[in-house]
């Protein structure tokens, strides 16, 4: 046998895997934008990761955020590692806004931050990230919330609210000042979603509420609310999954498909898990090219939990509630 015919099969195999494996990236918490042809995904992890790509299915990894931890991190998070949770990415005044969160594990010794650019191309002479710092912050034993999962919208005057939490009493939504850098005063908060936890729990104790990463999508005439239930981050014990309702107004209340209010437990299931994927959840949701996208991350049964980035097109019924075709 001739050389080349032996190692043409060789490099059909790893033409193949590198196809594969760059359709399965391991995402946690992802959030995209489009910047002229190119879809920019970023999500947590050290500096938080970032890739890009062309055609949402083949992805390349591109420099992370920060090389270096913020300077005024330590003093939310004492050693804090770099490793940034749950960034949010919008588009506005023709400035890019990246909202990320800083936290302990199961504390909500936390808080949202923010970073601006110009440009998402790491190759344009003027791409630089500028920290603005913290927009909001919780503190243990004083809130009983927790900052972290940002996501940045706008109501129908174009007024600026960052939803956010995890946990703790609730997800919470919060007026922001026109900079998107504060919140307004005098302040507005309201509890958009909200499980039953039990009374007797310690304030420092995230609790039973399992409830986190709430993301508004604009559509129908309706905010849409997505959020996810249960517990992330488990691999084969992840039971992580999205569920969601709707408001005429931006701040509430919520409800979901039966009526029920999500800041009194409710919520309609949209994804779950199956026996491909042991969970599935914190999702954010685009329209892109005039399709409706939802985006998150499940937990791979087949890779022992590894969490991989799923992309379903979000379709809606005839009484305009969103519809998601199965996992697999």
């Amino acid at each position: 046998m001739k050389l080349y015919q032996k190692i043409q099969p060789l490099l059909l195999l790893l033409i193949m895997t590198a196809s594969a494996w760059a359709q399965d990236i391991t995402v946690h918490d992802p959030v995209m934008i489009k910047q002229k042809d190119t879809y920019y995904l970023y999500c947590t992890g050290k500096g938080i990761s970032v890739f890009s790509s062309k055609d949402l299915k083949n992805w390349q990894p591109e420099p992370a955020i920060f090389k270096e931890k913020p300077v005024w991190v330590d003093k939310v998070v004492p050693n804090f590692d770099n490793h940034i949770w749950a960034p949010d990415v919008s588009f506005h005044n023709n400035t890019y806004y990246l909202y990320y969160s800083v936290s302990a594990f199961a504390k909500n010794t936390s808080a949202i931050a923010l970073a601006t650019n110009t440009t998402l191309d790491p190759k344009d002479p003027a791409y630089k990230w500028i920290d603005h710092g913290i927009v909001i912050q919780s503190v243990p034993n004083r809130d009983l919330w927790n900052a972290i999962d940002p996501n940045l919208t706008f109501d129908d005057n174009n007024t600026p609210w960052l939803a956010f939490g995890s946990f703790w009493n609730g997800l919470k939504m919060v007026k922001l000042n026109p900079d998107l850098k504060s919140v307004a005063q005098p302040e507005e908060w309201s509890t958009i979603s909200k499980r039953k936890r039990t009374f007797e729990l310690a304030d420092t104790d995230p609790g039973d509420g399992a409830l986190e990463a709430p993301f508004i999508f604009k559509k129908n005439g309706y905010y849409y609310q997505f959020l996810s239930w249960d517990l992330c981050c488990r691999g084969e014990k992840s039971t992580y999954k999205v569920v969601v309702g709707r408001s005429k107004t931006i701040t509430g209340p919520y409800v979901d498909k039966d009526g029920k209010l999500l800041n009194e437990g409710g919520g309609t299931l949209l994804i779950q898990g199956d026996e491909n994927y042991y969970g599935a959840g914190h999702n954010s949701a685009y329209t892109f090219d005039g399709k409706d996208y939802i985006i998150f991350h499940a937990y791979d049964s087949k890779q022992n939990g590894r969490p991989v980035l799923k992309i379903k097109q979000l379709q809606w019924d005839t009484d305009l509630w969103p519809v998601v075709a199965p996992l697999n």
